[in-house]
C-alpha cells in the first residue's frame, strides 16, 4: 500500500512524497529543492529513493534533483521535450513507466510550459499534474498557448471524477476567491472557499484535490458554462466567443487578479 504525503518547500510548492512501505522506497515528484526530502530520509534510515518524477524544467521543480540522485542514485524521470537536469528516462507522449511497483501513464499537457507532461496511475486514481491543473486554478502560460492549456487542462477533466489531483502549490485559497469572483452565485465554490480558508487557519494544506471537485468550482475547467461567460461577457463586452476564448479572458484576467 503506497502512502503519500506532502514535503513543503519554498514558501508554497509540495514535493510529493511516495512511499512503500514493505520495500522501504520512496519516490518523489518535483522536488525543486533537496533538503525536505534529505531530512525525510535522515528521519527514516533504511529507506531508499528509488525514483525521482519530474513534470517540468522550472527551477522550483528540478533544482535539488542533482543533489538527491548523487546522495541515493535514484532514477530521473522526465519529459523527453525539456532540459531536465540528470535525467535518465525521458517520456513522451502515451508512455508508461512503473514506479514503486505502479504504472503510470504519461500525458503530455502543454501550456505552463511546452514539453510538460503529468502522470496518471489509473488504478489507485493519481494525477501528479505539476502546475497544468491547480485546486480551483490552472498555471501561468509562460511558453504555451491559451489553446494549449485549453486543451491540457480539458483532457485532466475528463478523468474519472475520483481522481485525486496532486499539483505542486499551495494556490488554492487566492484560486477559489478568483473562482467566487466569476461564479459569485456558485455555491459549490463558497463552500469550498470556506472550507479551504478554515483549513489553511488550522495550518492544514488544501491538497490533494480530485476532479469532480475541480470540474464543480475551477473556473478554468468551467469555460462552457453560462454563468462562466456571461462574467466574461460582462466584463470585457458582450460577443460571440469559443470556448479557447473565453479560457483566454479567464487567465488574462487572472493573471492581475
Amino acid at each position: 500500500m503506497i502512502k503519500i504525503d506532502a514535503l513543503p518547500a519554498f514558501s508554497d510548492n509540495y514535493i510529493w512524497l511516495l512511499q512503500d512501505p514493505t520495500q522501504r522506497r520512496c519516490a518523489v515528484v518535483d522536488p525543486g529543492d533537496a533538503a525536505p526530502v534529505e531530512a525525510w530520509l535522515a528521519a527514516h534510515p533504511g529507506w531508499q529513493l528509488s525514483d525521482i518524477l519530474v513534470t517540468h524544467h522550472h527551477f522550483d521543480h528540478v533544482g535539488g534533483i542533482e543533489q538527491l540522485k548523487a546522495a541515493s542514485g535514484a532514477r530521473v524521470i522526465g519529459p523527453a521535450n525539456e532540459k531536465i537536469p540528470g535525467r535518465d528516462l525521458a517520456l513522451s507522449e502515451g508512455d508508461h513507466v512503473t514506479v514503486l511497483g505502479h504504472s503510470f501513464q504519461v500525458f503530455e499537457v502543454p501550456g505552463h510550459t511546452l514539453g510538460h507532461i503529468a502522470y496518471h496511475q489509473g488504478e489507485q486514481h493519481w494525477l501528479f499534474c505539476g502546475d497544468t491543473l491547480f485546486a480551483g486554478g490552472c498555471g501561468r502560460l509562460f511558453e504555451g498557448t491559451p489553446a494549449q492549456m485549453h486543451t491540457s487542462l480539458s483532457r485532466l477533466a475528463a478523468l474519472p471524477e475520483q481522481t485525486e489531483v496532486y499539483c505542486t502549490h499551495e494556490y488554492t485559497l487566492s484560486n477559489l476567491r478568483f473562482a467566487a469572483a466569476v461564479e459569485p452565485h456558485n455555491t459549490n465554490v463558497a463552500q469550498r472557499l470556506e472550507e479551504v480558508r478554515q483549513w489553511r487557519e488550522a495550518g492544514r494544506i488544501s491538497l490533494p484535490s480530485n476532479i469532480k471537485v475541480e470540474r464543480a468550482t475551477n473556473p478554468f475547467l468551467r469555460s462552457a458554462q453560462a454563468t462562466v461567460s456571461a462574467t466574461i461577457a460582462a466584463r470585457d463586452g458582450a460577443k460571440e466567443r469559443s470556448d479557447v476564448e473565453i479560457f483566454a479572458a479567464l487567465r488574462a484576467w487572472k493573471d492581475t487578479f
